[in-house]
């Protein structure tokens, strides 16, 4: 490895859906004119690529990044995705001013064989701002089938079938892929997820898009891959992994493709870590600010560090928490 390594930062690629607003302002962002819903923070994707804005890889996309540093970027434990030319993961940050469409993703062997070279799309949330009264939905209520279903979306009334789930800032929410969800109205969100922009939607309020004009529907894929299982699901609490020297971690979401945990740090306080080869990192701050080695990073921000960057350390200059996300195929 000629070229050193270091966190990587990058600039976001904006999105402009409907759903979206101007709260994406609240966490300090300049935004360009008009709604943005979506800030792709980390995206290696043919719909959006960032491109590095620090250090000697700065001008380069993701992608390109990937090309030339292969599983010395993303690790040993993501081969399934070098396998398959993939970048494993995307980063975002979701103003849900409206609610989103209700909607699903399919998991991996559905997207390839429907897809193309998609990948399928497990998923977490993590809500940075909620109004009163904000909430999710999550799963169908009890005794929903799949004709049921097929027909209330006939008939234009789903509501009854949809399992709504207060939440609040602070909470997560992890979503495997074939969850029926939607994010509704009045919520800043932190979404990880696999890199794909696979979605089905199932039911979009009978709203029209943009052009004035219903949005696309993909009923029969969606009752493909619906779990009709996953019955008014409730909010996990987070996973208590240590504390010591004023350093806590949670585990928040784990599944095959990633693991995300909660690191609260005091101000002061150093995390010591290492990228030895098995799979990339990547710390997002969202409260406070830290220096991970020699790169400045506040809220709310993500970096990207190399599975083969060896020793780091992550310092909070103020009261901090992270989100930290990795691979892990033990």
């Amino acid at each position: 490895m000629t070229q050193t390594l270091y966190p990587l930062t990058f600039t976001p690629v904006l999105k402009d859906y409907i759903w979206g607003g101007r709260n994406l302002e609240k966490l300090g962002r300049d935004l360009p004119e008009g709604t943005i819903a979506e800030s792709w923070e980390i995206a290696g994707h043919e719909d959006g690529t960032t491109v590095v804005d620090n250090g000697p890889f700065a001008g380069k996309k993701l992608t390109d990044v990937h090309t030339e540093l292969g599983l010395a970027l993303i690790g040993h434990s993501n081969n399934w995705a070098q396998e398959r030319g993939k970048f494993p993961l995307l980063i975002k940050l979701l103003d849900a001013n409206r609610p989103l469409s209700v909607q699903v993703h399919p998991n991996d062997a559905y997207a390839l064989s429907h897809e193309g070279n998609e990948l399928g799309k497990t998923e977490m949330w993590v809500v940075l701002h909620a109004e009163p009264g904000a909430e999710v939905i999550l799963g169908v209520k009890k005794d929903t089938t799949p004709q049921a279903f097929r027909q209330a979306l006939e008939e234009g009334r789903l509501e009854p079938y949809l399992h709504h789930v207060s939440v609040k800032a602070g909470d997560h929410i992890c979503v495997p892929a074939g969850t029926l969800h939607a994010i509704m109205g009045g919520l800043i969100i932190a979404e990880i997820q696999q890199n794909s922009n696979t979605t089905y939607r199932v039911y979009d309020w009978n709203r029209v898009g943009a052009d004035g004009k219903p949005r696309p529907l993909h009923v029969d894929k969606a009752l493909d891959v619906i779990n009709f299982d996953q019955v008014e699901p409730g909010l996990s609490p987070p996973e208590p992994i240590s504390e010591s020297d004023g350093v806590r971690r949670s585990r928040l979401c784990s599944n095959t493709y990633f693991v995300t945990e909660r690191v609260e740090m005091a101000k002061g306080t150093i995390y010591r870590g290492s990228c030895s080869g098995d799979s990339l990192e990547i710390w997002g701050v969202v409260e406070g600010n830290v220096v991970i080695d020699a790169v400045s990073l506040r809220a709310v921000r993500f970096a990207l560090l190399p599975a083969a960057l060896g020793d780091f350390t992550v310092t909070a200059l103020s009261k901090t928490t992270l989100l930290r996300t990795y691979a892990d195929d033990s």
